[in-house]
């Protein structure tokens, strides 16, 4: 059985609830990414999630209301629990990979946070990783 835990991105770029949708902003588009967990630094426990499609939304907001010439400073003016999504499903690293596949063709999710026995984030996973998944079965099948 292949597991979350086996597909995983174990090393995840986080935000503290402190940070700045700036932040999120310049994090997202240097480091190739499109999911930001908001982790609480003391606790370890995840507060929400800054997707591509929450930051967009608040991008778009904040320039109707303020122009497209202000949005540095409104960005860094925004919290970036403004930005996060709390009301989030999240997946179990021992959870199998064929049960947790069909949330993501349901919901249309990118990414589903893996918390571990801790309560703690221990990693995300994405759409990506079933897409690079199935390459990797594909590739096994040819040979």
């Amino acid at each position: 059985m292949i597991t979350i835990a086996d597909i995983m991105t174990s090393s995840v770029i986080t935000l503290t609830p402190h940070d700045t949708l700036r932040t999120a902003h310049n994090t997202t588009r240097n480091q190739g990414i499109r999911h930001l967990p908001v982790v609480d630094s003391d606790s370890g426990i995840l507060m929400g999630i800054v997707t591509q499609r929450s930051m967009i939304a608040k991008v778009i907001s904040l320039m109707n209301l303020y122009g497209a010439q202000n949005i540095n400073t409104h960005e860094e003016q925004t919290n970036i629990m403004e930005v996060a999504v709390v009301d989030f499903d999240t997946v179990s690293p021992a959870e199998s990979v064929k049960e947790v596949a069909p949330f993501f063709l349901k919901n249309k999710h990118g990414c589903l946070p893996v918390i571990g026995e801790d309560g703690k984030l221990s990693g995300i996973v994405t759409s990506s990783d079933f897409v690079k998944l199935s390459v990797s079965l594909l590739e096994r099948l040819e040979h």
